[in-house]
């Protein structure tokens, strides 16, 4: 139901007239499209969520200003984009480099799935159906300058047409045109290889072998075991911890050298972020008599191959709705 037919029945004729209650209404409908474009801006959940929370403050204040000319919906994207210009400009002025991203956060499926369902008035379902919400892509995405940046993703990911990005930016069509070049560049410099023309599609029985396979070696703490499953340019990260280590022998000497075969027992839970699979660790703590979170491990895989590995920290399992702990007997 869109925007307009939601005025006509609480009875006005613009959002000057609609009251607070009414108004919040109107907006939290749009609340999870709108978290997942600030996301893909910034990189960070916690950022597009505080990003998400303005954008309402701001559309509230500025409710008279929604003229009628642009769908409700494109009228709050371009009060989220320009949050998110302003919240780069202040906290982030330069964009990522050398192909790691610190302030990295993954995003639950579970929550990826409240997006609305199909439908050409719908674009985030599209643009998660192009994958455009994978790891390696927000990797890239952060590797833009911020304008250049919110070009992409409004053109490319949501397929808005130039005249109206211009207009939301308060740029030249040529100006748009002239940074959606460079961004594209910027990505395909950043992107996998075989990422470059983003598709892909449900995952295969032979990537949940190898995520089962990944999963066994990981608990049993079979170093050699996991290498056999790497492919030679294999890169591992491990946000908001600095290191980007690219290649099957340096990641393997890392893990070695952090005394990955020395820890204790392991358990592991099935999960997925960002539309990949992911494996979320648990160690055995003595002292409290079970396993406690310890790191969640995102697999990209191509080719029968594991490519990235992004490791995120503890504090990641509240976000992700996983069990806060496992019972020796690997009950929660």
């Amino acid at each position: 139901m869109s925007a307009d037919t939601r005025l006509e029945e609480l009875g006005v004729s613009g959002l000057s007239e609609v009251d607070e209650p009414a108004f919040s209404g109107l907006v939290e409908r749009h609340r999870r499209e709108l978290h997942v474009h600030c996301y893909r801006m910034l990189g960070s959940f916690e950022d597009a969520e505080d990003t998400v929370q303005e954008t309402f403050l701001r559309a509230w204040r500025r409710r008279e200003t929604f003229e009628g000319r642009s769908t409700f919906r494109a009228w709050l994207y371009r009060i989220a984009t320009n949050a998110c210009l302003d919240l780069l400009a202040k906290c982030r002025p330069e964009p990522a480099t050398g192909g790691e991203v610190l302030w990295l956060q993954p995003y639950p499926d579970r929550l990826l799935d409240e997006l609305p369902a199909g439908g050409a008035d719908e674009p985030e379902t599209v643009a998660v159906a192009r994958e455009t919400i994978e790891l390696a892509y927000l990797v890239a995405v952060q590797h833009l300058a911020p304008r250049p940046r919110a070009v992409l993703i409004l053109r490319d990911v949501l397929s808005w047409p130039a005249k109206d990005v211009a207009e939301f930016l308060g740029d030249s069509v040529n100006s748009v045109n002239s940074a959606l070049q460079r961004a594209r560049a910027g990505m395909r410099e950043h992107l996998p290889a075989e990422r470059q023309d983003w598709t892909g599609g449900e995952e295969d029985p032979e990537t949940r072998e190898l995520v089962r396979r990944f999963t066994d070696a990981s608990v049993a703490k079979d170093v050699d075991g996991l290498a056999a499953m790497l492919r030679d340019d294999v890169r591992c990260s491990m946000p908001p911890t600095p290191g980007l280590y690219a290649g099957r022998d340096a990641v393997v000497n890392n893990w070695v050298e952090d005394g990955f075969a020395d820890l204790g027992r392991l358990r592991c839970v099935l999960t997925s972020v960002n539309r990949q699979p992911a494996l979320a660790f648990y160690l055995w703590r003595e002292q409290e008599g079970a396993y406690l979170p310890l790191t969640i491990d995102v697999l990209r895989i191509t080719g029968g191959a594991i490519t990235e590995i992004v490791i995120f920290h503890d504090d990641q399992f509240p976000r992700l709705g996983l069990p806060e702990r496992l019972a020796a007997d690997g009950a929660e």
